[in-house]
This record gives C-alpha cells, sequence and structure tokens, in this order.
C-alpha cells in the first residue's frame, strides 16, 4: 500500500511511479523523496543510497534512479496510537469543573 505524504491517503497506481505521477487525490507529486523508502533525514544528503545526489526539495518530483516508494503498509496506526495516548493523557489530567 502506498500512501501520499501531502494528503496521508492511500495511492492505488498499477506498475511503477513515473517521474511526473501526481497524487489524484492532492496533485502532489508522488515520485519525491518524501515518498521515497531510502529517505532518511540523519543520513548524508538525507538518502541511504551514497550514490544518490543533492535534491534540493524533497517535496518535488526528480529524476533519482533510486526511487522506490515507500511501503506504508500500516501506516496509519502509528498515528491512531499517538492519538489515543494523547486523549489518555488529556483525560488524566484534565481539570475537574464542578
Amino acid at each position: 500500500m502506498w500512501i501520499c505524504h501531502a494528503c496521508a491517503k492511500e495511492v492505488k497506481i498499477q506498475g511503477g511511479v513515473s517521474r511526473q505521477e501526481i497524487c489524484p487525490h492532492c496533485r502532489s507529486d508522488l515520485h519525491c523523496c518524501l515518498n521515497c523508502s531510502l529517505y532518511d533525514e540523519s543520513a548524508q544528503n538525507q538518502c541511504r543510497e551514497p550514490a544518490a545526489e543533492w535534491v534540493s526539495d524533497r517535496e518535488k518530483n526528480n529524476f533519482c534512479e533510486f526511487f522506490v516508494f515507500k511501503d506504508s503498509s500500516g501506516a496509519g496506526r502509528g498515528r491512531r496510537e499517538r492519538d489515543d495516548a494523547l486523549a489518555k493523557l488529556e483525560a488524566l489530567f484534565k481539570k475537574k469543573t464542578s
């Protein structure tokens, strides 16, 4: 399952992602660093592929030949867990109004 980095909606595309492919929901570029499985903010050039060239705008499409769309199966799970934890914390520290 592929998830767009911009709108967090599922993207269904037959075959691979072309360089000019856009999200059908929000029209953001799909062939970009933020959707790539090799993207890593802590790595050199923010990419785990050492031969990759520097890309200045991580949200825009690029010519990177190492692009592999990030597998996002279960991507929403982490967000739901975080939201549940925050709700529990808010309930725990909620001021009583009586």
